[in-house]
Order: C-alpha cells, then structure tokens, then sequence
C-alpha cells in the first residue's frame, strides 16, 4: 500500500511558527501583526498565494516577492515552535511495516526537509514540495507524482484542508481527512472516504480498507 501524506495541519502544527515568521514581517515592512485566527485561514495553497492573503489582510502593498524573501528567511531562521500532532509518531511506527510514504504539501522544499529533519519524521519515499513541480495543489499532479515514485499498489491521501480534499478529488485518489487540523469547512462537507480525529486511530482505518 502507498500513503501519502500533507504536512501542514495534517503531520505537524506549524501554525505557531508560521506565525511568529509573519509577526515578524509584518514588523519589518511597517505594519501591525495579525491575529493567530487570520493567519491560520490562509494556510494551504504555499507560500506566495499566502502572502498574498496577508498583505491583504494587513492592507499592505509593495512587492510580493520582497514580502516573500522576508518571510522565509524568519520562518527558516526558527522553527522551535513546531511539534508533530498527538499521535503522529506513533501512528507512522505503526504503519510503516504496511506502507510506502510519501509527503505531498505546498511548503517549498527545502522548508520541508529542515521539519523532516528537526523533528525526526519519516522515513518518506518521496517528498513533493510546493516548488518541487510547475503546477502545486490542489492541482493533482504533485500528489500523482508522489504516488507514482512509490510504485504499485492501493494509495490513500492523507490531508487536513479543503486543498488536499480537492487535489485527492482532481487525482482520483482516496481521501482520509484529519480532522484536527487547518480546514474551514465543516468535515462533513469535505469528500473523503475515511475521517478521524486522533492519529491514533489511523493505523485501524488503514487496516479496515487495505
């Protein structure tokens, strides 16, 4: 079996991180911070589309892609904050003897490897990062991608948002959604074909469909 996975919300809560980053920018370019809430509503589609959704948020103008070099060099400079949700270690143990992994998110590649690495994830076949192709999700082809490099067999998308919902959809992939991370849409109206809240639930979905 082959399970893909989203990092953001769905692996780790990064939301402290990212942003304490966007505190900082903000601070930079000569604006007020935004609220946890604001910040936490424009995660999803990779780094520059929320840039974008901030300088909105914020009023702000100038060009995006200074806005974009300065907050990854504060989100690269530290990231003390992130931790793995409840469950997550345990629940990849537990399935790695089934599965083949893979990592599928819009976080720019190297941003993710330096969270692999400082929380000891893994191990994952392959990693698709949101600069990893032309196109980004929910586009289908990163998390086809993803599926591919890990060979034959059933492959579920594991994912937390309203994004990965769309790009298993557009991929024809199964969906299992994790309920406890960044999405706004209520769950139920989010296509999936497994739903939990515990990660550590996952290993026994995973077993009922295999």
């Amino acid at each position: 079996m082959r399970i893909v996975f989203d990092l953001d919300g769905t692996l780790v809560d990064s939301l402290p991180d990212i942003h304490a980053a966007a505190s900082a920018t903000l601070e930079d370019m000569g604006y007020l911070p935004l609220d946890r809430t604001t910040i936490r509503s424009c995660i999803g589609h990779g780094v520059e589309p929320w840039v974008v959704d901030i300088m909105r948020a914020a009023g702000a103008s100038g060009a995006r892609a200074l806005w974009v070099e300065v907050f990854t060099r504060h989100y690269a400079g530290n990231g003390s904050l992130t931790r793995p949700f409840d469950g997550v270690v345990e629940a990849l143990a537990a399935l790695a003897p089934l599965a083949h992994f893979g990592l599928c998110t819009n976080k720019p590649y190297d941003l993710t490897l330096g969270v692999l690495e400082d929380l000891d994830l893994g191990p994952f076949q392959v990693v698709i990062g949101g600069d990893s192709l032309p196109q980004k999700k929910p586009h289908p082809a990163p998390l086809l991608a993803a599926a591919h490099a890990l060979g034959d067999g059933p492959v579920l998308y594991v994912g937390d948002s309203e994004v990965d919902a769309a790009t298993a959809k557009a991929a024809g992939i199964d969906f299992a959604l994790f309920t406890g991370g960044y999405r706004k849409t209520p769950a139920e109206d989010l296509p999936h074909r497994l739903r939990f809240d515990s990660f550590r639930d996952l290993p026994a979905l995973v077993q009922s469909i295999r």
